[in-house]
């Protein structure tokens, strides 16, 4: 019995969220926003109007609102969280969002894998995957970032690429349309 329950537990927490509509429930405090809820929660603010058929971005104290699934699960927002510290580390907090947007925008591109384990495993693509910095934890900061450029998730520019200019000399990639630059990235499509 014991075994039995062990298994159920464990599905449970391997399996949660993972690719169902399983929702959890809010109840908005004052001064919360659609913005800051999903940057909590790491959902994107349009999928959180979405599901709560928001006409706009109005809410009340007390109001509760269904917080959608994830779109990506626990253990790829880890591996995104330590992709963003080893690429972005001495960037700005906007630099690691733009880093962890670029990673979302690959996987919603049809030009990419459609996971973030694809997107970021896709041979030759990112240096701390080659180099073994990607292993290492992320900060807290990062993890932040990761959940931020999820809540923003669809609003951007659509970049898919970033590289330092001063470390590449790529003149496919530097051929690309810059769309942002922030601190020693640039950013393109």
């Amino acid at each position: 019995m014991k075994k039995l329950i062990s298994i159920i537990a464990f599905s449970t927490i391997m399996f949660a969220g993972v690719g169902s509509t399983f929702a959890a429930s809010h109840t908005v405090s004052k001064g919360e926003t659609y913005w800051k809820i999903g940057v909590n929660y790491g959902v994107p603010v349009n999928s959180l109007m979405k599901a709560n058929n928001a006409k706009n971005s109005n809410l009340n104290i007390g109001q509760k609102i269904t917080i959608p699934a994830s779109s990506i699960t626990t253990s790829e927002k880890d591996l995104l969280a330590r992709l963003v510290e080893a690429e972005a580390k001495g960037e700005s907090y906007a630099g690691k969002v733009a880093v962890a947007t670029v990673i979302l925008n690959r996987v919603d591109s049809s030009l990419f894998p459609n996971t973030v384990n694809g997107v970021i495993y896709q041979s030759g693509q990112f240096t701390p995957v080659s180099n073994g910095s990607i292993k290492k934890a992320a900060s807290s900061t990062s993890k932040k970032a990761v959940n931020e450029a999820l809540a923003f998730r669809g609003q951007g520019s659509g970049s898919l690429y970033f590289y330092n200019p001063k470390k590449t000399t790529n003149t496919w990639l530097r051929s690309k349309k810059v769309t942002i630059t922030i601190g020693n990235h640039v950013f393109a499509k």
